[in-house]
């Protein structure tokens, strides 16, 4: 097999691409770094130049997970305006919308946030969940939020809602064509649990 010629970094977001798409087919156990070079064909020593072991290159794949998860919230929130509530529906969407199809990646990656601190991947995860965590602290400041109400408690009801979604979705549980609404609805019930002053009056 000739092996292909790869420019610099080339090959290292090649493998990255090819893992994704392996762990969405065929789960995480299947993962081989040997596979992934003979698929790319490239010698099953290339990989190694990037990754030591599989143990790396999943660690990887879980960074480049929450790095793509942070940045679309972030685009989403800044879209999104300045209200509470469209930063939330914003925020539910997206992060939906990012789950839907890859649940084997989202489950490597949540694997990996609580990995050793020396990993990349739990760093990766706060600077994801930091977006908006950031946009709950500053409705709770803005007095947006009913008194009391505590912003991390608020930021894990939140992230166990729309997980809870997107494992119903993957799932097979909430049909496509009915995801929007769902959604909208998950949002409704959080703005009114979190006592959000942002609603529009009736």
């Amino acid at each position: 097999m000739q092996e292909r010629s790869y420019h610099h970094g080339n090959l290292r977001t090649a493998l990255l691409e090819e893992a994704e798409r392996s762990v969405i087919e065929h789960g995480v156990a299947a993962l081989s770094l040997r596979e992934l070079a003979r698929g790319l064909g490239v010698s099953h020593a290339a990989p190694r130049r990037h990754f030591p072991d599989r143990a790396a290159l999943l660690d990887a794949l879980a960074q480049r997970g929450f790095d793509t998860l942070g940045e679309r919230l972030a685009g989403a929130v800044a879209a999104a305006g300045p209200s509470f509530e469209a930063r939330l529906r914003a925020i539910a969407q997206t992060y939906v919308a990012y789950t839907a199809g890859r649940m084997p990646v989202v489950e490597l990656m949540y694997a990996s946030k609580h990995a050793a601190e020396t990993a990349a991947a739990p760093a990766a995860a706060r600077a994801a969940y930091a977006v908006p965590y950031a946009v709950i602290e500053e409705a709770h400041r803005g007095g947006e939020l009913a008194e009391g109400q505590d912003p991390q408690a608020a930021a894990r009801l939140v992230f166990a809602a729309l997980h809870g979604l997107a494992v119903l979705l993957n799932g097979g549980m909430i049909a496509a064509v009915d995801v929007p609404a769902t959604v909208d609805t998950a949002v409704d019930g959080l703005l009114s649990g979190l006592g959000s002053r942002t609603e529009s009056p009736a």
